[in-house]
């Protein structure tokens, strides 16, 4: 299965993204387990929420973060999220 840039993403329901306090950072929590997140992954899976593609994450994060040129990069960990299904397209 392949990320399709023009379908609406959105973060898996079997999972749940939250701010871990002990951890001090992000993870991604599902019934085998935990996984902790960098900053960066945080903020790409914060923006699937179904109502956006990959061209408007990627507007949207170059914005934020005053930057251009991210798109291979987000789509390269979206590939990754889509993978271990934290991600799911319809």
């Amino acid at each position: 299965m392949s990320l399709d840039p023009n379908l609406k993403i959105k973060f898996s329901p079997m999972h749940r993204l939250q701010w871990e306090d002990a951890q001090q950072k992000h993870v991604i929590l599902y019934p085998e387990g935990m996984v902790e997140l960098n900053p960066s992954s945080a903020e790409i899976l914060q923006l699937c929420d179904g109502s956006r593609d990959l061209s408007q994450i990627v507007t949207e994060l170059e914005e934020i973060f005053s930057t251009s040129d991210l798109k291979d990069d987000i789509n390269s960990f979206l590939e990754v999220a889509l993978k271990n299904g934290w991600i799911e397209q319809p």
